[in-house]
C-alpha cells in the first residue's frame, strides 16, 4: 500500500506542534509556572527544551522518515537482524491507546465547559456555585461519557477522510483559529487594570522567589515541563516524519514544531497570569485553576460570557489538536499491523478507544471506589502516571539509543537521514552529547517520574 503524504510543509508543522500542544501547555504550564516562581521557571525550561526536546524530537522524525512506517512498524525496516528493538514499537502503541483513554474525557470537558459558558449557565454564578459546578460534572455518568464519545466519533470521523483531506486539512484549521483566539484573549488580559503585576510575576525572573520554593525544585520541574511538553516517546511525531519528503533537514523542522508549542504555552500564561493579579487569585491554585478559578472572573468582567466561551473553544481546540494526532498514530499502527483500510483502521479504533475509555470517564461517579494509587486518586491517575512517569520517559531513551548506538540504527544513519534536506542540521560535535549526556537526562528524569 502505498504510503499517503502531507500536502505541504505548514500541514507537517502544524499537524506535528498541534500533537504537541495540549492541555499541557494551556493548563498545566501556567499553573505550574505559577507554583515555582514564574519568570526564572519559564528561563530554565526553554534551556531544557532546546537541550532534551528538540533532539529527542529530531531523532523521532528520522526514524518515521526513514522508515516509512508507524512506530509499530518503523524498527522492523531499521534494526539489525535478530535485534529486539522492535519489542518497543508495541509499548509505543499501547502508549498512544493509554493516553487516549483520558485525554478523551479531558478534551470532553473543555468541550463541555465551552457549551456551558457560551449558553450562560455561569453568568451570575457565586464561586460556591461554580466549585459544584465542576464536581457535577464529573459526577455525572451520562455527561461524562457523552462529552467523551463526541471526542471519539468527532476525532475518528475526521482521522477517516485520510492524511491530507481530513487531518491535514481540519488540523491546519483548528491551529489557526487556536493562534488567533489566543492572541485576542492575551491582549484583552494584558490591559485589564492591575493586570500590570501578573506579567512583572510571569516575564521577571526573580532569583529570591526561586531560593524560597526551592532551587533543586525549580530545575527538575522546569525539566520536566519541558521534556512532556512535546509528546516525544510514543512514537506520536515518527507518524509525521513518515508522511513527509526529504526537502527540509529534521532539526530545523523540530525547532519549528517547539518555538510554536512554546508560544502557546507562553502565551497561555499571558492569558492567565494577568487576570489572577487583577482579581487577586492564587496563582499556585493547581489544577483548579481552570475550571474552578477562571469562571469566576470571566463572571466579573465587561463581556465575560464572551471572553469565557473563547477561552473554552480555546482549549477545546488545544486537546483536541493532540487527540486527532495520536488517533492518526494508532491508526496507523493498526494498518500496518492487520493491512486493514482507512475506513475499517477508523471504526475499529474508535470502538476500541470507546470502550477502553469508559473506566476514566466513569472513575469520578460509578467507580470512584476504585483508588488505585491511593486514597482520594482516581483510574485517570494511574493511567496518567503510567503514560508521563513510565512510557514516554523510558520510549524516549529507547529512541535515543537506537539512533546513537551501534548495536540500533547507529549515530551515521541517524545524521544523514536528519540532515537530507535545506535547514538547521545535526553538527558532528552533538555526537558526544547525544550518545553519553542526553540518555543519562532523560534516564534521570525516570527516576525522578517514579520517585
Amino acid at each position: 500500500m502505498k504510503r499517503e503524504r502531507l500536502g505541504s510543509r505548514l500541514g507537517f508543522i502544524l499537524l506535528s506542534a498541534g500533537c504537541a500542544i495540549g492541555i499541557g501547555n494551556v493548563w498545566k504550564f501556567p499553573y505550574i509556572t505559577g507554583q515555582n516562581g514564574g519568570g526564572i521557571f519559564v528561563l530554565i525550561y526553554l534551556f531544557f527544551l532546546a537541550i532534551i526536546g528538540i533532539p529527542v524530537m529530531t531523532m523521532e522524525f528520522a526514524l518515521g522518515r526513514a522508515s516509512q512506517k508507524s512506530p509499530v512498524k518503523l524498527y522492523q525496516a531499521l534494526e539489525k537482524k535478530g535485534s529486539k528493538w522492535h519489542i518497543h514499537g508495541y509499548v509505543a502503541m499501547a502508549g498512544n491507546y493509554i493516553l487516549m483513554m483520558f485525554y478523551t474525557t479531558v478534551a470532553g470537558w473543555m468541550m463541555y465547559y465551552f457549551v456551558k459558558t457560551a449558553a450562560g449557565d455561569f453568568s451570575g454564578a457565586s464561586v460556591g456555585q461554580i466549585k459544584t459546578a465542576f464536581n457535577d460534572m464529573q459526577s455525572n455518568p451520562v455527561s461524562m461519557v457523552v462529552c467523551m464519545g463526541i471526542v471519539v466519533v468527532l476525532g475518528f470521523g475526521i482521522c477517516s477522510i485520510g492524511v491530507q483531506k481530513g487531518l491535514e486539512r481540519i488540523t491546519k484549521i483548528l491551529m489557526l483559529a487556536l493562534l488567533a483566539i489566543m492572541v485576542c484573549l492575551s491582549f484583552h488580559s494584558i490591559f485589564m487594570k492591575g493586570g500590570g503585576e501578573g506579567l512583572k510575576f510571569y516575564l521577571l525572573p526573580d532569583i529570591d522567589r526561586m531560593n524560597k520554593i526551592g532551587v533543586g525544585n525549580v530545575v527538575v520541574a522546569a525539566m520536566n515541563q519541558a521534556f512532556f511538553t512535546l509528546s516525544i516517546g510514543i512514537g506520536a511525531m515518527a507518524i509525521f516524519g513518515s508522511y513527509i519528503g526529504k526537502e527540509r533537514a529534521l532539526m530545523g523542522e523540530a525547532v519549528h514544531v517547539a518555538v510554536l508549542d512554546t508560544v502557546v504555552a507562553v502565551a497561555s500564561g499571558l492569558i492567565i497570569f494577568p487576570a489572577c493579579f487583577s482579581y487577586g487569585v492564587e496563582v499556585d491554585s493547581g489544577p483548579s485553576l481552570i475550571f474552578v478559578t477562571l469562571p469566576n472572573i470571566f463572571n466579573n468582567i465587561f463581556l465575560g460570557r464572551l471572553w469565557g466561551s473563547l477561552f473554552f473553544i480555546f482549549m477545546t481546540f488545544a486537546a483536541f489538536s493532540t487527540v486527532l494526532a495520536v488517533f492518526e498514530n494508532i491508526i496507523s499502527c493498526t494498518i500496518d499491523l492487520f493491512g486493514f483500510s482507512r475506513r475499517k483502521a477508523c471504526i475499529i479504533s474508535g470502538i476500541m478507544i470507546f470502550v477502553l475509555s469508559l473506566p476514566c470517564a466513569l472513575g469520578f461517579n460509578v467507580l470512584k471506589d476504585i483508588e488505585p494509587m491511593g486514597e482520594g486518586s482516581t483510574i485517570m491517575d494511574l493511567e496518567d502516571f503510567l503514560v508521563s512517569n513510565i512510557i514516554l520517559p523510558l520510549g524516549s531513551l529507547v529512541f535515543v539509543l537506537f539512533c546513537v548506538s551501534r548495536y540500533g540504527w547507529g549515530f551515521k544513519n541517524f545524521m544523514a537521514e536528519a540532515n537530507e534536506g535545506k535547514g538547521i542540521k545535526v553538527a558532528g560535535w552533538m555526537r558526544g552529547y547525544m550518545m553519553f549526556v542526553l540518555p543519562v537526562i532523560v534516564l534521570v528524569i525516570f527516576i525522578i517520574g517514579i520517585m
